[in-house]
């Protein structure tokens, strides 16, 4: 059996049909009302002169959106890391056999050709890897101006 549900959108002041959902915002808060293309209308023109004279304010379409950056590890295959672990283990750094990989350990594999042929590891097997010193977070400082 076949089955078919058919929406209608109703106007929410006076339960005809509405044509649209108008979203607003006022004090802080923000709604949605369902209106007919003239409510709709009416509404806007209302609003118009108050709108006309006000600034924006962030979260419209105009609003930047910001991206997670992927982690390294999402970039990297699973054979990838295994041969990272190898090769943490052969040169006696300090490695777990599942889960994330320390950034001193990807740091060290990543520099492994430049500071093999530069300089050969003195250090002894069992010595501690320092951890590299990770960047400070910047904040964000809110500056009124006056226009």
């Amino acid at each position: 059996m076949a089955k078919q549900v058919v929406e209608t959108l109703v106007d929410d002041l006076d339960g005809s049909e509405a044509a649209e959902t108008v979203s607003f915002a006022i004090d802080g808060r923000q709604f949605e009302i369902d209106l007919s293309a003239a409510h709709a209308s009416e509404l806007r023109d209302v609003v118009a002169p108050f709108v006309g004279a006000a600034r924006r304010a962030g979260g419209g379409p105009g609003r930047r959106s910001y991206q997670r950056a992927s982690s390294r590890s999402a970039e990297r295959s699973k054979e990838e890391n295994a041969a990272i672990r190898a090769w943490a283990m052969q040169n006696g750094l300090e490695v777990s056999e599942r889960g994330r990989l320390s950034s001193a350990v990807l740091t060290a594999y990543e520099n492994r050709e430049t500071t093999s042929a530069a300089e050969p590891d003195t250090a002894p097997a069992d010595a501690p890897v320092a951890e590299a010193e990770k960047p400070k977070r910047r904040s964000r400082k809110k500056v009124a101006v006056d226009a």
